[in-house]
């Protein structure tokens, strides 16, 4: 997988957001060796979906497909979270991931 960056065209509003965002949280995070990245993936889907981040959750939900995950272990795993973070939470997570399985015709 390619590794993960902050949109370029974002670096002429806030350079150092997208410098921080590539170096830190790309280059350093999602790098250290306690978690492989399928596991981060499917951390960090879980906490966008609970926290109604839904526009960040349909670019990490492609990551995590690319990381290892199954449609079916991300449904499965926001199933479990409309239990702990709210139905409305889970109900637009999994439209979301829909609409990703239907573009990559999972």
């Amino acid at each position: 997988m390619p590794k993960q960056s902050a949109p370029e065209e974002l670096r002429a509003l806030a350079p150092k957001l997208v410098d921080v965002t590539n170096d830190v949280l790309f280059g350093d995070v999602w790098e250290r060796p306690g978690l492989s990245p399928r596991d981060r993936s499917l951390v960090t889907v879980s906490v966008l979906a609970a926290l109604y981040r839904s526009e960040q959750l349909p670019y990490h939900l492609g990551v995590a497909l690319e990381n290892g995950l199954s449609i079916e272990e991300l449904s499965e795993a926001l199933t479990h979270l409309a239990f702990y973070a709210g139905w409305p939470n889970a109900m637009t997570a999994i439209t979301q991931l829909k609409k990703i399985a239907d573009e990559r015709a999972l």
